[in-house]
Parts: C-alpha cells; structure tokens; sequence
C-alpha cells in the first residue's frame, strides 16, 4: 500500500514538471511572437513615415521665390523680351542639382499673342553679380542668341551647378528674337528640378510700357 502511494506521488510530480515544461515553452513562444509583432508594427511605422515624407518632398517644390520678377522690354517695341526670376532654395530642403540635364524650364505666353517655349534651358552660367549688373548681365548672355533660351546664374556660387542654402539664383530667361509678351498677355513659367514639385511663377504684363525699360512684376 506505501509503495503504491509512493509511485503515485512520484507520478504527479512528474505530470507537474511536464505542465511546467509545456507552460514556459508557452511562455517563450508568445514572448517571440509579441516581438515579431512589435517589430512588424515598428517596420510598418517607419515606412509610413518614409512614404508621407516622400510625398511632401514630392509635392512641394525644391526652389522658391526670393524677391519680385523683373521685366525688360525690347529696344524697339514697348514690349517684353526678358523674365529675370531670383529664386533660392526652399526652407528645410538639402541642395538641388539645376544643371541642363537635371531641369527644364518651359514658358509660355497666352492672350493676344500666344506662344509655347518648351524646355529652354540650357544650363548655369558664372557672369558675376546680376543684382548689380543686370543690364550687362543681360547683354552678356543674350546679345548673340537669337532663339528663346534661359540660364540660371549662382550668385556666392562655390563653383558647381547645385544651388545651396547660402546661395541664391537668377533664372534669366529670353523670349528670342521673334518672339515678345505684349500689354495684357499672361507669361507663366514652370521650372522643373531634380527634386519636389514644379516652381510656376505667373505673371500679366502692364499696359503703358516703354522701350529698353525694367519693370517691376511683384
């Protein structure tokens, strides 16, 4: 009789050992599976944040406005051949590559004398300071082109065709010697980077011009 309760005894405490085995092993494989899915969730979040952030770069443009555009008109009618748009790099954004091969720039006249200009740029130029020159500036660049063409040049330029924070740009840009935005027409210029959305600047042009004179568009 002892010796059946003996074995008895010896028997659920080996039952209890297997419980315990089988409960830790319970225990280590939810532990895994709680950390898969904490990781998974912690992954997902991450390129959430990745893709939103994509988006924004995406549908914001990399370069904006820093100041008004200018006007010049031609030396014989009272109308504009030239755009000068200073522009600088967005808030927040890293450096933008504006080479010839990376943007595009395209206007396009509409109203009374329409015209399409599509992809004139042709690269940066290192012409000194437009700010102070622009009129020199302007010959320079354009006295022996005779088709529509734009330049983007660097001032504080270190030498490359990025444009970075402590620089600043002047998209300069020629209608061609055919080519003129009368009183009333509307010009709109659409700059395409390497990076982020379009730069669109519109502008209308005034009535009671003058020759070979600079006008302030805002």
């Amino acid at each position: 009789m002892r010796r059946s309760r003996r074995l008895l005894f010896n028997r659920k405490g080996i039952v209890g050992i297997e419980a315990a085995i089988v409960l830790i092993a319970f225990v280590i494989i939810a532990a895994a599976l709680s950390y898969v899915v904490v990781n998974m969730g912690f992954f997902a979040s991450q390129k959430a944040k990745d893709t939103i952030s994509r988006g924004v770069e995406e549908a914001t443009s990399a370069i904006q406005l820093d100041g008004s555009v200018i006007a010049k008109t031609n030396d014989t009618y009272a109308a504009v051949s030239y755009i000068i748009i200073p522009v600088k790099l967005s808030v927040g954004r890293e450096s933008v590559d504006i080479s010839e091969n990376t943007t595009v720039v395209t206007v396009q006249i509409s109203g009374n004398h329409s015209h399409y200009m599509s992809n004139i740029y042709e690269g940066t130029k290192s012409t000194g300071y437009v700010s102070t020159n622009l009129t020199q500036t302007l010959q320079s660049l354009f006295g022996s082109v005779t088709n529509p063409t734009a330049y983007f040049v660097i001032e504080n330029s270190d030498g490359d065709e990025l444009l970075e924070s402590k620089e600043k740009a002047f998209l300069l840009i020629y209608f061609g010697n055919s080519t003129l935005a009368w009183q009333y027409d509307t010009v709109k210029i659409e700059v395409k980077s390497s990076r982020g959305a379009s730069l669109t600047v519109e502008r209308e042009i005034p009535a009671g011009l003058d020759t070979n004179q600079f006008v302030d568009l805002g």
